[in-house]
């Protein structure tokens, strides 16, 4: 069997290339159902993209591979396209947008546009080997049992990363990308809640607040949710990205800065007050209670000075905290690292060396934060790719 284009992968990245890449094109994966990334996101609205998504939302190492593809196919063009076929939406926090109903609505979506375009996709289907062909590639599948060899002019590589194994990511698209050369960057999970080997924070499981959370490097201003096994919430999954096994981080539990001041006022309306139970008006009674030992919080407003308050304040502000660990690939969004964008033309997310080979959305080392941005990278890469197959 021969075709112009193989997509590897019925992702978010290799649906959306396909819809660009012309007809005779085919689309493998090895899932029941195509997209199932997509349909478990947002807690199954899909958070499809981001209105702030910029190069500075990424990270790489090469910050500025992303910029091309980013530029070219926006998150407004993306919302275009969902406004075009119906899709109602509505923006959460933080520019994330999220559709009205299910979020295989974005599926359904990108199957129409394969459709028009003239893609056809085979599910339950394994790539067993792939070898260069002359001016392309041939690829042998294993389509329920059956043995297909397909040859095409154009590879792509849009397998994603290794994150949550249960649903079948493997390391393809990086096994098949060094096989032709093409360097790969340490891959680590991201976007995961970190753990802590004594369970520390079992007592206080489901407790939340807004915190500021940072590791010297960068920080984040989200939610911190205290779970059996460690911590969890959009703070920590943003900084994960971050965090390196070993590294601090600290929390800042009362980011607005305003808690001396209150304590302060509070302590000449009502000295006798306990100072837990002051707190407590300011962060989660269980959270007050469990930082009890650790922190001091001991006696009444009016035992505590102005050095004290201000003492209090700051440990509140700078909680340091070491987590022994994350939760790993089992439970993580994304892959950081993969593909390196150094053997990758930015423009056309084609190897150098290899024409006719490419590699898009999360297999290849460019990883956005939480919150819309990863499926924008998978739309802008697949774009840039697709179109330049088309062009070829």
């Amino acid at each position: 069997m021969q075709v112009n284009t193989l997509i590897l992968g019925a992702g978010a990245a290799g649906m959306m290339c396909a819809g660009f890449a012309g007809r005779d094109t085919l689309v493998v994966d090895h899932a029941k159902a195509p997209g199932e990334k997509i349909r478990i996101s947002g807690g199954g609205r899909c958070n499809f993209t981001n209105l702030y998504a910029g190069p500075d939302n990424f990270l790489s190492h090469n910050p500025h591979f992303a910029k091309s593809a980013l530029a070219r196919y926006t998150q407004w063009d993306f919302i275009d396209l969902v406004a075009r076929h119906d899709i109602a939406w509505h923006e959460k926090t933080l520019g994330q947008l999220f559709c009205d109903g299910k979020s295989t609505q974005i599926v359904d979506m990108l199957r129409r546009e394969m459709d028009t375009a003239g893609a056809r996709l085979w599910l339950q289907t394994r790539v067993t080997s792939v070898a260069a062909d002359g001016g392309g590639f041939c690829v042998t599948l294993d389509k329920a049992g059956v043995d297909h060899t397909v040859t095409c002019r154009n590879l792509v590589l849009a397998t994603g990363g290794k994150s949550i194994p249960k649903m079948g990511a493997t390391g393809i698209s990086y096994d098949i990308a060094a096989q032709f050369g093409l360097g790969l960057v340490d891959t680590r999970p991201a976007l995961v809640p970190l753990t802590f080997s004594d369970k520390r924070f079992a007592p206080i499981s489901g407790v939340s607040l807004p915190v500021r959370l940072s590791n010297g490097r960068t920080s984040f201003d989200e939610a911190l949710l205290f779970t059996h096994r460690g911590l969890s919430g959009p703070s920590v999954l943003q900084l994960s990205s971050y965090w390196r096994e070993g590294e601090e981080i600290t929390a800042n539990l009362v980011p607005d800065g305003r808690l001396f001041d209150h304590l302060r006022t509070r302590r000449q309306a009502e000295g006798r007050r306990d100072l837990t139970t002051e707190l407590a008006r300011h962060l989660p009674a269980r959270l007050v209670e469990h930082l009890t030992p650790e922190l001091q919080l001991t006696g009444r407003l009016a035992d505590q000075s102005d050095a004290g308050l201000r003492g209090l304040c700051e440990r509140l502000e700078n909680w340091v905290l070491l987590p022994s660990g994350s939760e790993g690939y089992r439970t993580a969004e994304v892959t950081l690292g993969g593909i390196d964008t150094d053997g990758l033309d930015s423009r056309t997310m084609q190897a150098k060396s290899m024409p006719g080979l490419y590699a898009i959305g999360e297999a290849v080392d460019v990883t956005g934060w939480l919150g819309g941005y990863n499926f924008q990278w998978a739309w802008a890469s697949a774009h840039a790719a697709g179109t330049a197959i088309a062009a070829r």
